[in-house]
């Protein structure tokens, strides 16, 4: 059985390209959804599929704090967190499916 904790996510189109910010239950299965196109909205419209920062939470309502944070950055700032932690901009999808806790 795999355990799932709240996450925050940030998308890219590609190396300084469109950006996404969303939160989830369940990372690896959102990732996935992203990924496959399988949702009709602004990930699939755009082709923000790379993921390039995540960071998970004890709480739904910590992730969402977080979140809400996140959006309300500058674009300046959100682009430093990403390469804080991944300055390659890797798309870190086969990190994010492999995570298990």
């Amino acid at each position: 059985m795999r355990v799932v904790k709240p996450a925050v996510y940030i998308l890219a189109s590609k190396w300084n390209g469109t950006l996404y910010i969303g939160v989830t239950g369940d990372l690896a299965a959102r990732v996935s959804i992203h990924r496959q196109d399988l949702e009709d909205g602004f990930t699939k419209r755009y082709g923000v599929h790379m993921r390039v920062h995540y960071e998970h939470f004890d709480t739904m309502l910590d992730a969402i704090a977080r979140e809400k944070q996140l959006k309300k950055f500058r674009r300046a700032a959100k682009l430093e967190l990403i390469e804080g932690s991944n300055p390659q901009w890797r798309d870190l999808t086969s990190e994010v499916q492999n995570w298990r806790s």
